[in-house]
């Protein structure tokens, strides 16, 4: 706690790893001092910088006041840094960094979902002992508010489902590929052209990343510790054009969600892609935007929107985190809000739910043998395992001699799905595996399944 007489007093920010993020936030800190100040009624300095990479510490104008240091650990226990950033990604050191900085009695700002993910319970936990603040608001979903919803505005309400757009690559992608028809591959290499999609963009496409943001999300909504290897994800890799264009026949767009429902005795968490009705928000959320749409049992839908990435949104959110810690150095009453919004040792661990149990509507394309039979064979199937038959589109002959059969169900569990396809697929009535895509109601009040 700084000297109350000490008026003029900063507080002392220390940022490790100067990347995009890192970048955006030293922008930010330097440019609007004096609005920051005039916020928080006090001064917030940059009290110094570490960043591995000598060429990017070459390219910037720091203040004379602030520190270089060669190494984390030297910032960590510096008694004149009050508050640490940590904006250097992945697993190791940023782990280490979080909790020597909270050891050392430090309030501490992350942006680093992948850790929270997979190491919230140690993090969490961490913060609760030592009686610090920790920031992660920019961790999912870039400048858009949504932890700090959770955690503040919302929480004397029940939150009952959660269903959120929560990658801008994924979203990119499938927005091109279904306004021009081109194919995944084409599409993602434009994306990595300009520099919406890494080099090696395995956790965008893959779902991964929506899992870790789905996982922290959840974590807050619900107050129950989520593992993260237990969540069902599926990717974007295997969606072809033409699924897209039957599914605006169909009246629906094509989005990957991460989704999170509460039924009270156990949790759904997962991440795949989903077919909405075109006449919903979270359809017409395109490119590289995100948005989260939320249920509250008092509040009823809610739905936050936003650009999901990129160094300047994500800059903000961390500023946000920043500022708020740096209240409770400043007035020595720090930890006056739990981290996830409810006290770590409250936290009620429940089941998540087998995607197997999972109750949805679904699109189902079949290659089907052009030949009499084939039709009546396939609805047979379906529904002797009780599964109710909405909609059928057939189209003409292709060379090989089978055609596309595109079906949709009435709601109907993954199980009676998984069933039926493995008799179909086996038959010689079809040429190729059947394809399955979910249709999510994300209009539906309290719960998506």
């Amino acid at each position: 706690m700084l000297n109350q007489n000490e008026k003029n007093a900063p507080v002392r920010v220390g940022i490790i790893g100067l990347g995009t993020v890192g970048q955006g936030f030293l922008r930010l800190l330097l440019k609007n001092q004096g609005l920051i100040r005039e916020r928080l009624g006090f001064p917030l300095a940059l009290g110094g910088v570490c960043e591995k990479n000598p060429e990017t510490l070459k390219g910037l104008t720091l203040p004379p006041e602030c520190v270089v240091y060669r190494e984390w650990k030297e910032m960590v226990l510096d008694p004149r840094i009050s508050l640490v950033v940590e904006l250097v990604g992945g697993l190791e050191p940023a782990r280490s960094i979080l909790l020597e900085a909270m050891k050392a009695g430090k309030s501490v700002v992350t942006a680093n979902k992948a850790l929270l993910a997979r190491h919230g319970e140690e993090i969490f936990g961490a913060a609760a002992s030592h009686g610090v603040d920790l920031g992660f608001e920019a961790s999912v979903g870039g400048g858009i508010p949504i932890l700090r919803t959770l955690r503040e505005s919302l929480a004397g309400d029940r939150i009952l489902r959660l269903a959120g757009i929560i990658n801008g690559t994924a979203n990119y992608i499938l927005t091109r590929m279904s306004r021009e028809g081109l194919e995944f591959e084409t599409v993602l290499s434009e994306a990595q052209r300009h520099g919406y999609a890494e080099s090696d963009p395995t956790y965008d496409i893959d779902g991964i990343d929506s899992a870790h943001k789905i996982a922290i999300l959840a974590t807050m909504a619900f107050g129950s510790p989520v593992n993260l290897q237990e969540i069902p994800v599926e990717g974007i890799r295997q969606i072809k054009p033409i699924d897209l264009e039957f599914g605006r026949e169909f009246g629906y767009v094509l989005k990957l969600l991460g989704i999170a429902v509460d039924h009270g005795d156990s949790l759904d968490i997962r991440v795949h892609p989903s077919f909405l009705p075109e006449n919903s928000l979270l359809s017409e959320v395109d490119g590289v935007f995100n948005a989260i749409e939320l249920s509250g049992q008092a509040l009823g839908p809610l739905l936050l929107y936003g650009r999901g990435a990129g160094g300047d949104p994500t800059a903000t959110a961390v500023m946000g985190d920043v500022m708020e810690c740096a209240r409770g150095v400043f007035h020595g009453a720090r930890a006056q809000v739990p981290a996830l919004g409810f006290p770590f040792s409250g936290r009620i661990r429940r089941p998540l739910r087998p995607i197997s149990a999972i109750f949805s509507e679904y699109y189902l394309r079949f290659m089907a043998q052009d030949q009499p039979g084939t039709l009546s064979y396939l609805a047979g199937i379906l529904g002797d395992r009780g599964i109710s038959i909405e909609s059928v589109i057939q189209k003409g002959r292709d060379r090989g001699g089978s055609v596309p059969v595109v079906v949709t169900t009435h709601r109907a569990t993954e199980s009676q799905i998984r069933d039926s396809l493995a008799i179909i697929d086996a038959s010689h009535h079809v040429t190729e595996k059947t394809v399955v895509i979910r249709i999510e109601d994300v209009s539906m009040e309290g719960s998506l399944s």
